[in-house]
Order: structure tokens, then sequence, then C-alpha cells
């Protein structure tokens, strides 16, 4: 073979090699997070995060946030997102939808799961959720796991039905402003969550910063444990970069100033692994609150 033809075959192969190591290893990494509050204040919270995967992956980090919950899912299902933070029911719904998998659940006090709770202000009058029928109500994004979709299987196997039995009811797209929505008089009760069912780690505890204000929220039903909110990836991504993303986000679980990060963010300690069986309990709650998951993206409740 005379050198002509073998440095031709050299440069190919290196320029094959090239392009394998281009298409496997992505330059931008796009980051999703459901908008639990405004938009901006996640957007805020994330930067510090944002940076560290920036820094450590050594890669530029876009982060988005959708205006509701269904956005994210619509961003992954049209591939224009590597990994996202999601609820839940917004995992459930990914799965289904788009090409994604599970990798972590989120840890709150060493708890992997969290709950649902149905408030109301402490001088309502409001003791239970049948006291509820004839009221009005704050449910939020509609595929919030603890602010939709398990309140309405509590309310299900109460013999409760919101569109019947309540006099009004508000969609207020995030659990601050279902908050407000309740210490200002503007429902009578609302969906939000909460980390424990004691009423010490709550929506209402968090949002308000006037402890005067915190008593005025009263709960008057929790759900059963719900398997925390996640983190996914994009089953395109290339698996190293998911691997190392995984390990970064176990190593913040493991650090006080990287807890305070997650803390900020979506006030969880940590990051425990997580597979898709974990989530069955969701699946059946869309079933017994009568969402068909196949129509969730599509479908608003009233």
């Amino acid at each position: 073979m005379n050198l002509t033809v073998r440095s031709l075959l050299l440069l190919l192969s290196l320029f094959a090699a090239g392009c394998g190591k281009s298409s496997s290893s992505p330059k931008i990494l796009r980051v999703g997070f459901v908008p639990a509050e405004n938009a901006q204040q996640v957007i805020q919270n994330a930067q510090p995060i944002v940076d560290i995967l920036q820094n450590r992956l050594g890669m530029e980090v876009q982060p988005f946030v959708a205006t509701d919950y269904t956005g994210v899912i619509e961003a992954l299902r049209g591939n224009k997102l590597d990994i996202a933070f999601l609820t839940p029911a917004s995992y459930v719904l990914a799965k289904n939808e788009a090409n994604v998998r599970v990798v972590l659940k989120s840890e709150r006090k060493g708890s992997a799961f969290y709950y649902a709770a149905i408030i109301t202000r402490a001088d309502s009058g409001i003791k239970r959720l049948e006291d509820l029928r004839g009221k009005t109500f704050a449910f939020g994004d509609p595929l919030s796991t603890s602010a939709n979709v398990f309140p309405r299987k509590m309310f299900h196997e109460h013999g409760i039905d919101p569109v019947r039995d309540f006099k009004q009811i508000l969609n207020s797209g995030g659990h601050d402003a279902t908050v407000l929505a309740v210490l200002n008089r503007k429902v009578d009760a609302g969906a939000t969550y909460a980390n424990s069912p004691d009423s010490n780690d709550t929506a209402w505890t968090r949002y308000l910063k006037n402890p005067a204000d915190v008593k005025m929220i009263r709960a008057i039903a929790f759900s059963e444990p719900i398997p925390a909110d996640n983190l996914v990836v994009n089953a395109n991504l290339d698996d190293r970069v998911a691997k190392k993303i995984e390990e970064i986000f176990l190593d913040l679980s493991h650090d006080p100033k990287g807890k305070q990060m997650l803390r900020d963010l979506y006030q969880i300690d940590g990051f425990v692994p997580a597979t898709d069986k974990d989530y069955d309990s969701v699946r059946q709650a869309f079933d017994i609150a009568g969402i068909p998951i196949k129509e969730a993206l599509q479908k608003k409740q009233p």
C-alpha cells in the first residue's frame, strides 16, 4: 500500500472517529423544570445547579421552565429536552408520551414520599371533606400530582364529585397561588402538597412568611404517601453523559451546600435511584380519579 493511499485511509478513519464523537457527545444540555411556583422564581433557584452542571460536564446548560406542567412534557415529546425534573403525575404522562426513563427520585428528611393536602382557612368552619359541598375550591396545575390527581382520587373515595358538588372550581396553576387564594378568601379550600402529614413541612409553611398567616391555614385531609418527584433523562442522551448527571445529583445529595440548592429549588434534600415501577400507584390514582392518562395532555379538568 503506497503512502498516498495509507494517508488517505488514515484521514478517513480520523474523520469517522471525530464524527462519531460529535454525534454522541452533545455540546448543549437542555434541562426542563416544572413550574411548582412562578417560572422566574424557579429559574432563579435553579441557577446554582445549572452552574454546577456546566462546570462538571464541560458543556453549556440551557434551563427551560414551561408555563405549565404540560409544556415540559411536550418539550420532552418533541425531543427538545435532555433531562427534566418532573412531578410523579408528569412522569407517568411523559413515560406514556415520550422516550424518557426515570433515573432518580427525590427525598425529603429521608423519605421518598410526600402527600396531597386539602387546606382551608382555620376560621372557615370546614372540618372534613364532606363539608366542601357547595364551596369554592382551587386545584393546582391539571397535571399536578398533589394538587389535582390525588385530591380528585380522595374526593372520589369520599363520594364527592367536584363538578357536581363544588360551587366553583379554580385552577390556580401553582402551589403558591393556591395557598394565597385560600388565605385571601378567594376560595374556601384548595389542594396543595405537604412533605409530611403533620403540617410542619408544607406548601403553606414555605410560601407564607408571616407566622400569623401560617396559623390561618389548616389541613383537613392528607392523601396516602405519594412516590416523590423525580429526574428523567431523554433516552437519546448519550449514556456517559446521563451517568455523569446521575453522579452529580447524587453528589449534591450528600453535600450540605448541594442539599441547600435542592431545598431552594423544590424543597427536597437529595436524590436516590428510582425505577418506573415506583410510580405504579400514581397510575392507579389517575384511574381512580377518572383521568385517562392518554387524554390528560389534551383534556383539562373543569
